[in-house]
C-alpha cells in the first residue's frame, strides 16, 4: 500500500489531461472503493466491540459462579467447608491470572493449574456429599 500511495501520483502527474468522462470514472471508482474501505472499518468495530461485551458478560457469569459456590461451601461439614473455601481462593486467583495474561506458555499453565483445582474442588464436594445423602423430593401433585 506504502508504494501505491508513492507511485499513484507520479502516475497521476503524467496523465494531467485525463477526458472529463475518464475523470468521472475514476471518481466514482475511488468513491466505492473508498465507502468499501468504510464498511470494512465499520464491520470490523462492531465485531470487536461484540466479542468484548461477550467477554465481559462471560467474566460476569465466572465471578458470580464462583461467589455463589462460596456461599454454599457453608452448607458443608466446617473442615470441608475451609478447604473448598481456601480451593475457591487459589481459583481465583488462577482466573484472574488468565485474563491478564497474554504469553502463551503461562496460559497453559493457568489452564492446567486451574484444571487440577477443579478436579480438588469436586473431590473436595463429593466426599461431604457422598456421606449426606439428601432425600430427593417430588413435585406436589396439582390434585
Amino acid at each position: 500500500m506504502w508504494l501505491a500511495a508513492r507511485i499513484g501520483p507520479l502516475l497521476s502527474n503524467r496523465q494531467n489531461n485525463l477526458e472529463e468522462d475518464a475523470r468521472r470514472d475514476l471518481e466514482l471508482v475511488v468513491a466505492a472503493t473508498l465507502t468499501l474501505l468504510g464498511l470494512i472499518i465499520g464491520f470490523s468495530f462492531s465485531m470487536a466491540i461484540s466479542r468484548y461485551d461477550q467477554r465481559k458478560q462471560y467474566e460476569e457469569a465466572e465471578a458470580n459462579a464462583i461467589g455463589t459456590e462460596y456461599v454454599r461451601a457453608d452448607l458443608l461439614p466446617a473442615a470441608d467447608a475451609a478447604r473448598v473455601r481456601g480451593l475457591l481462593k487459589d481459583y481465583l486467583a488462577q482466573r484472574i491470572l488468565f485474563y491478564r495474561t497474554r504469553d502463551e506458555h503461562e496460559l497453559q499453565q493457568i489452564n492446567a493449574y486451574t484444571a487440577q483445582l477443579q478436579s480438588k474442588l469436586w473431590s473436595a464436594v463429593y466426599a461431604p456429599g457422598e456421606t449426606q445423602p439428601t432425600p430427593f423430593l417430588p413435585w406436589p401433585s396439582q390434585e
